[in-house]
């Protein structure tokens, strides 16, 4: 980051870039993509190994605390993958969803939340029931959006338009599909079921991000089917991870006929996909940013394309090296999770670039709460989820699902498409085929985009002893008010390619302390060397991003702790560094980092599954 000084201070506000008009307006025409994006083989259907039942786990009398200690204490420990298994436990929504409280954990304002934060769902009178997944002899395959055709296009919409017309009292109902996300991820329920009734449950910033919601579009899908009576209807999803699917799906914003009205008017309100509340900059043409940072990056459309593959190259491969460092951790009442590399990256740009800057809290992408709301969003966790299988389909001998009972019996509560109160597990939804869906191929152009050095063999670490601290001579916490510089030491050098087939080499930081009432975010470089010229995602040295979604009150200040790994190996082979006893780790502060401090920061050699 060679233009910025280390006495800059890189952080923005929750106003996040220019702010135009307050609601969304549509693009009156269909837009192609002119530039140029890369291309490559088809995947090929991932090789899925049986699931062994397991009994779900209620009670741990572990004394976590004692076993901490026992374990020579958190940064004692080397293998961060025993950490999540070890010291977590299996989260369980309460049997009575209904009895919670308003999720106002995230809403930055609750007396402005246009959504209402009264997120309950309907009472019941029965127990959840445990869900047995039907046995499906035609698999639903969900489509890439950009290449509905237009009878597939009325489909969804009738479908939609049907949901949305159910009593909002009805489970299946657009407003408590909508409530469900903000329920989960905005504080309304307790994790009492775990013993820890102080404790909010929430499924982002761990390892039950992909579970949960790949359940949670499950259902929705199955009801958008029965409302439509067709058992085949499959969700669509946002191909934003390639080139043509780098938009805003254009049948979200297009303008329908009054279907009440015998003229041809048209207008966007009579589209059942349409969303008021997002960002009118970012409708077609705008390609998205996928490591956005709440300002427009000014990149020519090559340039911001490039940019994409090589974010999705990053957290798709080289950063995404364990197992942990794709999924995340487990929660625990102890140890703070981590989250894995597409939720923390393009995950959360997604939802913070789609969302309307100028709503108080940014709905409705741009915060859990309202998330739900937004047709988007499901299109947008549709290709969150397909990411969940290209990463085990790239590799299937290493790159494996979770396999400790606290996540495989991680549970939660739906209505399903016929009102029924069902729980559901973590261990039930790893082999989408037995889900009875698919998705339809799509080429990968990011498997590719590997970034590219802007300097070779720098040597900038050595270079920088005596101007920059070393890691060991530093007092933590540290502040992220401005650009941080630190000398890491690495765990081996020269390691021989036996070596790396064995263990990854991955750069840790740990007790990541945020206020989480804003968006936050800061970027990660290894060994940048300052020349003037700005490191972006498209190179190698550019080792990540941890971004979140706004979680926090306005006014409290409310405070979460999290963590991130970044694999480095590639990126130390791209940049010449292997033989080098120290690495250069700059963090570079985007967005909401004031008040941000990190506890550790280490490197460290990860046993490869």
């Amino acid at each position: 980051m060679a233009s910025l000084s280390l006495s800059t201070v890189l952080t923005t506000t929750t106003s996040l870039s220019s702010r135009p008009s307050l609601f969304s307006k549509t693009s009156t025409h269909r837009f192609k993509v002119s530039c140029n994006g890369s291309s490559d083989e088809r995947l090929t259907n991932s090789e899925n190994n049986p699931i062994k039942p397991i009994l779900p786990m209620q009670n741990n009398n572990v004394d976590r605390r004692n076993m901490l200690l026992g374990l020579g204490g958190l940064y004692g420990v080397a293998n961060f993958t025993s950490i999540g298994s070890a010291l977590a436990y299996p989260i369980t929504a309460p049997d009575n969803i209904s009895d919670c409280v308003a999720a106002t954990v995230g809403v930055t304002d609750p007396e402005n939340a246009v959504r209402g934060v009264a997120c309950c769902p309907p009472s019941s009178q029965t127990t959840p029931a445990p869900y047995s997944l039907p046995d499906f002899t035609t698999p639903r395959v969900r489509p890439a959006a950009h290449r509905l055709t237009s009878d597939y296009v009325d489909k969804y919409r009738a479908a939609i338009a049907a949901m949305k017309a159910l009593p909002d009292d009805d489970p299946r109902s657009w407003k408590q599909q909508g409530k469900i996300h903000c329920a989960y991820c905005n504080g309304a329920y307790s994790q009492e079921m775990n013993g820890h009734k102080e404790l909010k449950l929430q499924i982002h910033n761990s390892s039950l991000f992909y579970p949960f919601h790949r359940w949670y579009l499950y259902f929705y899908e199955r009801i958008l089917g029965s409302l439509i009576s067709d058992p085949t209807f499959a969700l669509p999803y946002w191909n934003w991870d390639s080139p043509m699917g780098m938009l805003l799906p254009a049948m979200l914003e297009t303008p329908v006929t009054d279907p009440s009205s015998k003229t041809d008017r048209t207008d966007p309100k009579f589209n059942s996909l349409f969303d008021p509340y997002r960002n009118v900059a970012h409708l077609p043409p705008s390609i998205i940013d996928l490591n956005y940072r709440g300002t427009e990056s000014g990149a020519y459309c090559v340039d911001q394309i490039s940019s994409n593959l090589s974010t999705m190259y990053t957290q798709m491969v080289s950063s995404a090296t364990t197992r942990d460092a794709f999924f995340g951790t487990n929660p625990d009442p102890v140890t703070a999770s981590t989250a894995g590399t597409i939720e923390r990256g393009a995950h959360t740009a997604v939802h913070i670039w789609v969302g309307n800057p100028r709503m108080t809290n940014n709905e409705d992408l741009g915060n859990f709460y309202s998330a739900g709301y937004d047709p988007a969003f499901y299109l947008h966790h549709a290709n969150v989820d397909r990411m969940w299988k290209v990463w085990k389909d790239l590799s299937p001998s290493t790159n494996k699902d979770p396999d400790n009972d606290d996540w495989n019996n991680a549970s939660y509560v739906f209505y399903d498409e016929n009102k029924n109160l069902v729980r559901v597990y973590n261990k039930d939804c790893v082999d989408i085929k037995k889900m009875g869906y698919d998705y339809e191929d799509s080429r990968i152009p990011w498997i590719k985009s590997r970034p590219v050095a802007r300097v070779k063999a720098s040597k900038v670490a050595a270079k920088s002893v005596g101007v920059v601290k070393k890691v060991e001579e530093i007092k933590f916490p540290v502040k992220l008010d401005k650009i941080v510089k630190v000398l890491v030491k690495r765990p081996a050098t020269k390691r021989s390619e036996s070596d790396k087939k064995k263990a990854t080499e991955i750069l840790f930081l740990n007790g990541i302390n945020y206020n989480s009432e804003q968006f936050f975010k800061f970027d990660v470089l290894v060994d940048d060397v300052d020349d003037g010229i700005e490191t972006d995602a498209s190179s190698s040295e550019f080792a990540g991003t941890f971004a979140q979604v706004p979680h926090g009150l306005r006014g409290e200040k409310m405070v979460m702790t999290s963590g991130a790994a970044f694999g480095i190996t590639e990126l130390l082979e791209d940049i010449e560094a292997e033989g080098d006893e120290y690495v250069l780790v700059t963090l570079v502060p985007r967005a909401g980092t004031d008040d941000a401090t990190i506890s550790e920061i280490k490197i460290q050699l990860v046993p490869i599954a």
